[in-house]
């Protein structure tokens, strides 16, 4: 199996370093808008081509193309890879409005391909077991899960510069790059949520630095921490009336406490993962393809078309 690349950044370095790790897909070519970009990529990852025209390199017999665009580009690039018939791994958000997704989908079941939205924490050892253990643990009633982490960006943009991940032209904030971890691990786990709101910290430059996002399951509700500009340390918690669970992390989860309430013992469950833990999704999504699995497939769309809605239900919140 071999694919092609949109977008020249780390993420784009650590899918073709996982896909690697999988033994099972070959890199053929890369994209990137500026030859200089483009060139260096291919040399650096071992890519037999480079692009800077993306109609060029969608002409090339590969089986998928893996998408790490900016946000607000996602759409243009899927639609233009699903009409060159061939199969799509897009960097979450996949879409920010319904609309968009639903014209992704149609699209991608009229060329019968697929269209599969990266969560690497949504197919790790440990994230099976977390979801596993919540069975555990009786009636849910409280959940908070954060994903804070201070980047290095917000000091360029302190500097004066336009960080595209703090960008409102290309849909950045915690929210959309941070805050969908969480919220598609709730979805994951618990379904769509009755409700929502989000509380969002508005930068100057009109984009949300962290925000606050709170899902209605009517019986529990699940509080979401999202930021770009602290460090949490605090681990998420999941607490049901039998037993509570924490991890110490969204992305990865290296750490599993479970206590049994009854009993008053406390659990570790944690395996050890690769360190590079996008091998798990993408296993998933070649192994997808590869046996054309539609069942697999439909379930991990319509995850993502319940997180878009959420997500763009909490957008709107940005823009009051």
């Amino acid at each position: 199996m071999s694919y092609s690349t949109i977008g020249t950044s780390w993420i784009t370095e650590s899918f073709i370093e996982a896909v690697n790790l999988t033994g099972k897909a070959v890199l053929s070519s890369v994209y990137s808008r500026t030859e200089d970009g483009a060139k260096s990529f291919a040399t650096k990852n071992g890519a037999d081509r480079w692009y800077t025209e993306l109609d060029e390199m969608l002409k090339e017999n590969t089986d998928f193309v893996y998408i790490a665009s900016p946000n607000t580009l996602h759409v243009e690039h899927i639609i233009k890879v699903i009409k060159a018939k061939k199969h799509v791994f897009c960097e979450k958000p996949m879409a920010l409005t319904e609309e968009q997704l639903q014209i992704i989908s149609g699209l991608a079941e009229e060329e019968n391909v697929f269209v599969f939205e990266g969560y690497r924490h949504l197919y790790s050892p440990n994230y099976e077991i977390f979801k596993n253990t919540v069975e555990k643990i009786g009636s849910v009633r409280s959940c908070v899960l954060h994903f804070n982490q201070y980047s290095s960006r917000y000091d360029a943009l302190k500097e004066g510069k336009k960080p595209n991940v703090f960008s409102k032209e290309f849909a950045g904030g915690a929210l959309t790059d941070l805050g969908v971890y969480p919220l598609s691990m709730a979805i994951d786990m618990f379904g769509e949520p009755s409700n929502l709101d989000y509380y969002p910290v508005m930068l100057d430059n009109g984009v949300d630095g962290s925000g606050t996002l709170v899902l209605d399951y009517r019986s529990f509700v699940v509080t979401i921490l999202c930021s770009k500009i602290t460090q949490a340390i605090m681990p998420s918690e999941i607490q049901g009336e039998e037993g509570t669970i924490t991890i110490d992390h969204i992305a990865p989860i290296r750490k599993i406490s479970y206590y049994d309430r009854k009993n008053k013992q406390m659990n570790e469950l944690a395996v050890e993962q690769e360190e590079q833990d996008m091998v798990y999704e993408a296993e998933a999504f070649i192994q997808m393809i590869s046996e054309s699995n539609d069942t697999t497939y439909k379930q991990a769309l319509e995850r993502s078309k319940i997180v878009v809605k959420a997500l763009e239900a909490a957008r709107l919140k940005l823009n009051p």
